[in-house]
């Protein structure tokens, strides 16, 4: 009996192990895939998972756009930075480029990421008529400033970066660079049938009102040069040449210049702006030709003695013009833009 049921038992499992051998390899017959098509069946996974982390990154950077230029509008929104950036571009021109003004009303501004860019045009006005003569394109990354990018229209630009040796408005106690003659000589060789600007130094310091007394003839005052202390020697205290400072001697009808004349006169606003680029100083050196304004101490020396100025831009028939080489008080005079004549 024994026996027997060993018998049956050892038969039973060679019965099982036959059974589970045809299956195995039922299974591997069915079942089994071949080198290339292992190899497919790899390549097919890592391109879905290639593909899967390129639309996760894309989902990622689609989310991260959105966000960033949400918190770049909030950073120059909040506290109108955006705003006060712009009023510092604007008045620094005002304030530092002779007889150069700008519309604010067609200041544009593009924000990117963490940047922003302020694009205006700028003019001059010849005669009677207000001139485009060329364009800014200022770059910032968050509130500091690149030195702006400008494209000139004009005949005779100003330099780039103000020199000693390049000045055009100088100080009674300042060298003259030029050839005065060789100015009066260039005047006197335009058409009659012309406008221009001559930018005119002093012998000495007047004040503004006495300015328009001594200029007797059928032309306009358009700028004055002030004396802030430092013109004289033409350089602040580390011998970094200075650009002259001054104002529009004229009253801008249009509303949106702050010399427009409401509520205050030119000198009062000249004073105020100085006083608001000296709290953004480092803003309105980037946007000025010169990289050293100094306002602190030349504003100082303003409130203390008052305003003076030394030279002026004027502009008008070039035949009046001439008449300037007459006035003794004018030590020299430099040709600025001649235009057609407009002088109505």
């Amino acid at each position: 009996m024994t026996d027997d049921h060993s018998e049956n038992f050892e038969k039973d499992e060679s019965m099982y192990k036959a059974f589970l051998s045809e299956s195995k390899r039922e299974f591997e017959n069915n079942h089994s895939f071949s080198e290339d098509e292992q190899r497919k069946i790899i390549n097919t996974g890592k391109n879905t998972a290639r593909i899967t982390n390129i639309m996760i990154s894309l989902a990622v950077l689609l989310l991260i756009i959105p966000v960033m230029t949400l918190m770049t509008y909030m950073y120059y929104s909040l506290g109108g930075k955006a705003d006060r950036l712009i009023e510092v571009a604007g008045k620094t021109i005002y304030v530092t480029e002779p007889n150069i003004s700008l519309e604010e009303m067609e200041i544009e501004h593009d924000i990117g990421f963490f940047s922003m860019n302020i694009l205006f045009d700028v003019y001059k006005r010849i005669g009677k008529e207000n001139y485009k003569v060329g364009n800014y394109d200022i770059h910032f990354a968050l509130d500091k400033p690149s030195f702006p990018k400008k494209n000139t229209f004009l005949e005779r630009p100003l330099p780039e970066i103000p020199q000693v040796e390049t000045e055009i408005l100088l100080h009674p106690q300042a060298r003259v660079p030029f050839d005065r003659d060789s100015e009066w000589e260039i005047l006197k060789g335009l058409p009659n049938g012309t406008v221009a600007e001559v930018y005119v130094s002093l012998n000495k310091l007047v004040k503004p009102e006495d300015l328009k007394s001594i200029v007797q003839t059928d032309t306009e005052i358009r700028w004055l040069a002030v004396d802030t202390g430092m013109e004289a020697k033409q350089v602040d205290s580390e011998g970094v040449p200075i650009t002259p400072l001054g104002y529009p001697a004229q009253t801008d009808t249009t509303i949106w210049s702050p010399f427009n004349g409401r509520g205050q006169n030119n000198e009062e606003v000249f004073k105020d702006i100085l006083s608001f680029l000296e709290k953004n100083e480092d803003v309105a050196e980037k946007v000025a030709r010169a990289k050293s304004l100094e306002i602190k101490e030349r504003l100082a020396y303003i409130e203390e003695n008052g305003i003076k100025v030394y030279g002026a831009v004027i502009t008008g028939p070039t035949s009046e013009l001439r008449k300037l080489e007459q006035m003794s008080e004018i030590r020299a005079m430099k040709v600025g833009e001649v235009k057609l004549w407009n002088w109505k």
